[in-house]
């Protein structure tokens, strides 16, 4: 195995599984509340976790665009900007947990308007949010530091503090719920307690392993004026960049559940391959972040070229594997999440789409890394906009005669613009490509 391949995997398989370990922190809680007896339970933890997804997934940004900031001033060998770049990070992440705060109550009141569900289940739902809302620091803050962490080229400590984080929701959950018998205030009271003890660990890993960095913290250098235009302009960027990304996913979801309990119940599970999919390559999406960011600050534009080339060696490698996988076994992965055979077999009249999913996807995610590395955000912003645009030009022109087939025509046509339109911004603005 060669060096570039090496340091590839070294970022990526950390960082997947880091990933996986994502939606088992929802899944414990449902898992939890469902021996509680009740459907009303597992309506407001499911409820309350799509509210939480919703919020954070919109300040994503605090992670990306730390993470290309830092890895760029780690490729510069500049430590003094590499630690002023933690510090802006989880600065801002803290004052946007306290607008949270502050608007607690209208965010709450808004988002229970909007979502459609029983009494019961808002009142629980409720209970859950307001105990949550209060976990906005340490999340919003680890955001910063896992994106610092992997532009320093260190992947391991975000798998550590999430596999933690895991543990930690599990005990905590189980001893208040089936021990003080608190119920939903139970399972919210053990996640925030699971994120401030994520937190906690990633601040005591930042002291034990990168102390020779703490004289170097400077507050007032760290919120200079300029500085921070230049952080917000990057992070603006990946922000409309997600809202966008949102749109499409909302869209995607509410149109399934307009045509039937039945599609929106194939289209939720086939989502779940797509998914599985994600999970992979945002983990090398995650390695192109990190490795790009620090050669373009290096000004070492050949080992940025060839780590490009290598991450899409492994990113068509992994398309070819992902599509037999699909082929061969999606059927019976299927059969794993239900037992509904009218579901099963309606799903199969939509099963071709999913097989080309791999193939047409695999070079956003990668580029979406590269973009986030050398901060070319705005490339990616625009490519998103247009991406977009053609998802809803797709669906309304086709709707009519293709139904469902249209959503996800136009799902796959959204993936491989956003591929084709950063492969065309590559080869023109990189130096060397053309």
């Amino acid at each position: 195995m060669n060096k570039m391949n090496k340091k590839i995997l070294q970022l990526a398989i950390p960082s997947i599984i880091s990933n996986i370990t994502v939606p088992l922190l929802g899944l414990i809680d449902v898992t939890i509340v469902g021996h509680l007896g009740s459907a009303a339970y597992i309506g407001a933890i499911a409820v309350g976790g799509l509210l939480f997804n919703i919020i954070y997934w919109s300040f994503g940004f605090l992670r990306m665009g730390t993470s290309g900031l830092t890895s760029q001033a780690y490729g510069k060998r500049d430590l003094d900007e590499v630690v002023r770049i933690l510090v802006r990070a989880v600065s801002v992440g803290l004052f946007i947990a306290a607008l949270l705060f502050v608007f607690q109550y209208p965010i709450e009141k808004i988002a229970f308007y909007l979502l459609d569900t029983s009494e019961e289940v808002r009142s629980l739902a409720s209970v859950y949010f307001r105990i949550c809302i209060w976990g906005a620091p340490a999340v919003l803050g680890l955001y910063g530091f896992v994106g610092w962490f992997i532009g320093m080229q260190n992947s391991r400590f975000p798998m550590f503090i999430a596999i933690m984080q895991n543990i930690l929701n599990i005990i905590f959950s189980l001893v208040l719920v089936f021990g003080f018998h608190l119920k939903v205030e139970g399972v919210a009271f053990g996640t925030l307690l699971a994120q401030y003890g994520g937190l906690l660990m990633a601040f005591v890993l930042w002291l034990r392993y990168y102390k020779k960095l703490r004289v170097r913290i400077c507050i007032k250098q760290s919120l200079e004026l300029r500085a921070m235009r230049r952080f917000f302009s990057v992070n603006g960027d990946i922000f409309l960049r997600t809202l966008c990304l949102i749109a499409v996913t909302t869209f995607f979801t509410s149109t399934g559940a307009k045509q039937g309990d039945v599609v929106l119940a194939v289209n939720t599970l086939l989502m779940q391959l797509f998914t599985l999919f994600s999970y992979i390559m945002d983990g090398f999406a995650y390695a192109g972040e990190a490795l790009s960011g620090r050669y373009a600050g290096a000004g070492n534009m050949t080992s940025l070229r060839r780590a490009v080339r290598t991450l899409f060696y492994w990113g068509t490698g992994l398309a070819f594997f992902f599509t037999l996988l699909y082929g061969m076994g999606g059927e019976g992965f299927l059969s794993l999440l239900t037992n509904n055979q009218d579901v099963i077999e309606e799903a199969n009249t939509y099963f071709y789409w999913v097989l080309a999913i791999p193939f047409a996807g695999f070079a956003a995610f990668l580029w979406d890394g590269v973009c986030i590395g050398v901060t070319a955000t705005r490339s990616m912003l625009y490519s998103m906009f247009v991406a977009m645009a053609g998802f809803f030009l797709v669906y309304f022109v086709f709707q009519t005669n293709m139904g469902n087939h249209a959503l996800w025509m136009a799902f796959l046509i959204y993936l491989s613009l956003r591929g084709l339109l950063l492969t065309g911004w590559y080869f023109r603005f990189v130096p060397g490509n053309r």
